[in-house]
């Protein structure tokens, strides 16, 4: 039985699939074979109802994408029309002496039923319709789909960097850019392809004039010269067959037409045409002085108070009924609002939203703060977040996570608290109606306020009301809101845990984006030889120390040649470092700078090897009297640096430099440790300090050594 359904299935698909090229071949038999009559009134009845279910699909069409195949429906319904013509022109001109009923019922019907069987009146009538088709609307929809298809393409740039910010931002996800990328295509297509579309219509109107004078004109020579009628004769019997034929192939087209237009005009939303035009014109506002203008001139001397008067009561009766929805809608809004709220969960009751929290970035703020994030007050906040994240992403090269911003009782009203995996990173106090000036370092005044420390970089600062922003900034100090201060506390955190927010399903994303363009490059890194976990652990320690994963493609062809050499974790770290020296050295200096470092003193360095060897693979090898010697002597030296703003490195041996490395983090955080193999052959290097070696009696306090 599922052996028979699958076929039955596969049939049907290929049935389907089978349906368009069939059809076409019956248009062209239409046009070259000749066809009886009974053939041409199916095929007109068809061309009837195909032109109704394309004028309802339009109609009801919540926006133009909804009837994406429009053009190529209008097309081949166009064909079908013309090639009806054309069988229908053969039987006239062949059987036309034989009567009114030769070309079939449906043309007679046209031609007798619908004109009165006076050709001269379905002349005019067929006159006023092609005006109507050709002049009106389809020359309006033809403009309409030129504007829009202009527009939609100029648009189409802008859109697409629009849909690239929100995912840079996070507010989007790659499957749904993928998809909103895929309709601003299809939108382009469609109104390009409406643009020429619209010229079917045109042609098919044009067409259905020049087919009824060769109708006119064949039918009358045809019957006074091969069939020998009358003038009068033949003219009333071919006139007659030609105006039912173009009457029969007008409406359909007409219908087509106002199709047409129908999408080209139409508005995206989330109702039909009917259901739009329902709702606007629902307001009572809008019926009471309709009825009332026509009671005026229904009282009006002279008119015909009959058809107006009721027509004025009907307007009267429609704005009454809406006024009185509109008043049960607000009754029940007002009901809604002053409903008691939901019952409290009862206490015996734990969720699992009360134990955990799935983002990965957080900011819990005092209720004192709680108008840096209020939309109301235009939430400055939470704008600078975003761009923080923006930011963040391109330079990291992973999509930074959403911040989760939330109220927290427990702080004072002006704390905040940044939290990176559910772990409290950074803590400090903001003044929300107050300004933060920054002792840039080179005052020549000075301003009263709260003296405290900038949270991100540790500088004196003052908080200030914002009447006196402009006495500092002639004082020398920088000035920054309170959203600025956050934000920027919160831009420093995100890059020293960069790692931390950093996981095999963004690890999974940028190889799926790689894929993209290096397929086999990623076939040949994952799963084999390295899955994907240790993938990510790698990209980890990258960002752990300092380094992002812009250049994924080159990290990941480094990360291929490691794996061949090196199965350890800690060693293919190393030898990746190795690696990327030119990628750490950029993201420290310009090309064209010299790398300032640090370096040690060569019996210092001898004795960092000598700790490590002699305990291989320990966090800290180094003994603590000698590590809090180095730290404080590294620290002394690079306080100038620090205190300038350069950026710099520390410099030391292969060997060393891991565990140097984790020595420094929790000192100077932001300076990286290098070994002297990773710079890059033909870097200049200006060596800012040397750091001395400690003297060998390290058990009696002894003064920090730098030089």
């Amino acid at each position: 039985m599922a052996t028979q359904a699958i076929n039955r299935k596969v049939w049907l698909n290929a049935s389907k699939g089978a349906i368009l090229p069939l059809a076409t071949l019956v248009l062209v038999a239409l046009m070259v074979v000749p066809m009886p009559s009974f053939v041409l009134d199916i095929g007109f009845i068809s061309n009837i109802m195909i032109s109704l279910a394309v004028l309802m699909v339009a109609l009801n069409a919540a926006k133009p994408l909804d009837f994406s195949s429009f053009p190529t429906v209008l097309l081949f319904t166009t064909l079908l029309r013309l090639a009806l013509n054309v069988a229908s022109t053969r039987v006239v001109l062949v059987n036309g002496h034989t009567g009114a009923g030769a070309a079939g019922h449906v043309i007679e019907a046209f031609g007798s039923f619908l004109i009165g069987g006076d050709y001269a009146v379905g002349l005019f009538v067929f006159a006023i319709l092609m005006i109507i088709n050709l002049v009106v609307i389809t020359k309006g929809a033809g403009r309409v789909s030129e504007v829009s298809a202009r527009f939609t393409l100029d648009a189409l740039p802008g859109k697409q960097m629009a849909i690239d910010a929100d995912l840079n931002a996070g507010l989007l996800t790659p499957d749904e850019a993928k998809a909103r990328r895929a309709e601003v295509a299809t939108e382009a297509d469609f109104h390009g392809s409406m643009d020429g579309a619209s010229k079917f219509v045109k042609g098919d109107a044009v067409a259905g004039v020049l087919i009824l004078a060769v109708n006119i004109l064949g039918g009358l020579v045809l019957g006074v010269v091969s069939h020998h009628m009358p003038i009068g004769e033949a003219a009333k019997t071919y006139i007659q067959l030609a105006i039912g034929d173009a009457l029969v192939a007008q409406v359909p087209a007409l219908l087509l037409s106002i199709a047409a237009a129908a999408i080209v005009t139409r508005v995206s939303s989330p109702l039909d045409l009917s259901g739009q035009i329902t709702s606007q014109f629902g307001s009572h506002k809008a019926w009471i002085p309709v009825a009332a203008i026509l009671t005026i001139l229904g009282l009006l001397p002279g008119m015909p108070h009959i058809v107006i008067l009721p027509a004025a009561a009907l307007a009267g009766y429609t704005a009454w009924k809406l006024r009185k929805a509109d008043a049960a809608k607000q009754a029940e809004a007002a009901v809604a609002a002053a409903a008691p709220a939901a019952p409290a969960t009862s206490p015996s009751v734990i969720n699992w939203d009360e134990v955990s929290d799935g983002a990965a970035l957080g900011l819990e703020l005092g209720y004192g703060l709680i108008g840096l994030v209020d939309e109301r007050k235009g939430a400055p906040l939470m704008a600078r977040i975003t761009g923080v994240r923006r930011q963040l992403s391109k330079e990291l090269g992973f999509v930074v996570p959403l911040v989760r911003v939330r109220d927290n009782l427990s702080l004072g009203p002006n704390q905040y608290r940044i939290t990176v995996a559910g772990v409290a990173c950074g803590e400090d106090e903001c003044w929300p109606e107050d300004l933060l000036a920054l002792d840039s370092g080179d005052l020549v005044g000075t301003v009263e306020g709260k003296k405290v420390k900038d949270p991100s970089f540790g500088l004196d600062a003052v908080w200030i009301s914002p009447d006196k922003r402009g006495e500092a900034v002639v004082a020398g100090y920088t000035v920054v809101d309170p959203s600025t201060v956050i934000a920027t506390h919160l831009n420093q955190l995100i890059q020293l845990a960069a790692a931390d927010l950093f996981g095999m399903d963004e690890a999974q994303k940028l190889l799926d984006a790689l894929k993209e363009s290096a397929p086999q490059l990623v076939a040949g890194l994952t799963p084999n030889p390295l899955p994907l976990a240790s993938v990510a652990a790698l990209c980890r320690a990258l960002l752990a120390e300092g380094m992002p994963l812009k250049d994924f493609r080159r990290i990941a062809e480094a990360m291929v040649e490691v794996a061949r050499d090196e199965n350890e974790p800690v060693r293919q770290v190393e030898a990746l470092r190795l690696k990327l020296g030119a990628l750490i050295v950029q993201t420290i200096v310009p090309v064209k700078m010299p790398l300032p470092v640090i370096t040690l003193d060569a019996q210092l360095e001898t004795l960092l090897a000598q700790a490590v060897r002699a305990g291989p693979g320990a966090t800290h090898p180094f003994e603590p009297a000698l590590a809090s010697r180095l730290v404080a002597a590294i620290s002394e030296s690079a306080a100038p640096l620090v205190n300038q703003a350069r950026r710099f490195a520390i410099v030391t041996s292969p060997v060393a430099r891991r565990p140097l490395a984790r020595l420094m983090k929790p000192h100077l955080p932001e300076v990286p440790v290098m070994s002297f193999l990773e710079i890059p052959d033909g870097k200049p290097v200006e060596v800012m300090a040397v750091v001395g070696n400690p003297p060998p009696q390290l058990t009696e306090p002894t003064p920090a050594l730098a030089s």
